[in-house]
């Protein structure tokens, strides 16, 4: 029997993303166990898993539902989801990576969720900003920032995401010279950054090639099987932002290519290689 004094109204992405991260920590769990978890119905995880299981995130089980491990290389996170997975992870991120911002900076901004952050703690900052971004959520939110010019380069908005990717927005973004880009990545594997798309990977790798300083944002779950595609190599990359729960393998053979990896503490500290 579902027990409605555990109820609560949380939207669904949120629910669905309280799911996933049980599933990560846990293995597997009934029904049962999900809907303890999340102060829901049966009825209500039931749905959840479904929906789950139809997006390629889950494999359902007799009463329950685990994690498929590995992903699929060309699968992608539904956008409203991956906003909530490893949430405190990136917005401890995202807050060090502001820091790196200057007043009058000019500054690429891909569409990833924990760029997303990055720009949420710049826009506390108040800097005057030159912004170019493929994101329309970011070009959204910074519209109303009014030290902050905002540039989207064109393209083509792809099918449930609310991005661009492609012509023109490749070839203008090529002719740039910012100071910054700020990027993340589908996954890191050793050395390797990989994508899960390769529209995303090729205006990536332009975004790289036009400023003169790339910071990636990743928290700790993107060290993991390669994405699909090949976005580059980690020496292309200026310094890497990561969180507390990067296991410490990773952490040296990144320190070991003598890339600067800055680790943003969910608690409190941050520290620097």
């Amino acid at each position: 029997m579902d027990s409605p004094s555990k109820r609560v109204d949380i939207v669904p992405a949120k629910r669905r993303a309280l799911i996933l991260e049980h599933l990560r920590v846990n293995g597997a769990a009934s029904i049962q166990e999900l809907a303890d978890t999340i102060g829901g119905s049966q009825s209500t995880v039931r749905r959840d898993l479904e929906d789950l299981v139809e997006k390629g995130y889950l494999e359902r089980t007799h009463g329950g539902a685990h994690l498929l491990q590995p992903m699929r290389a060309t699968f992608e996170r539904e956008m409203t989801v991956n906003a909530e997975l490893q949430h405190a992870e990136k917005v401890a991120i995202g807050r060090e990576a502001a820091l790196r911002l200057s007043a009058r900076d000019s500054v690429i901004f891909d569409s990833s969720s924990t760029v997303m952050e990055a720009v949420r703690a710049a826009a506390e900052r108040d800097l005057p900003l030159t912004v170019v971004t493929n994101s329309l959520q970011i070009a959204d939110f910074a519209a109303d920032i009014k030290s902050w010019r905002i540039i989207l380069p064109g393209g083509t908005v792809r099918p449930g995401y609310r991005h661009l990717a492609g012509e023109p927005g490749e070839s203008f973004i090529r002719t740039l010279h910012a100071d910054l880009c700020m990027t993340g990545a589908s996954a890191v594997t050793g050395t390797l950054l990989t994508e899960t798309a390769l529209e995303v990977a090729s205006l990536k790798r332009a975004m790289i090639a036009s400023a003169r300083r790339t910071i990636l944002l990743v928290d700790g779950s993107k060290f993991t099987a390669p994405g699909f595609c090949t976005l580059c190599d980690i020496s292309e990359i200026d310094e890497v932002i990561t969180d507390d729960s990067v296991s410490k393998e990773a952490l040296g053979l990144l320190r070991s290519e003598a890339c600067l990896v800055t680790v943003a503490s969910t608690t409190a500290s941050t520290s620097a290689a």
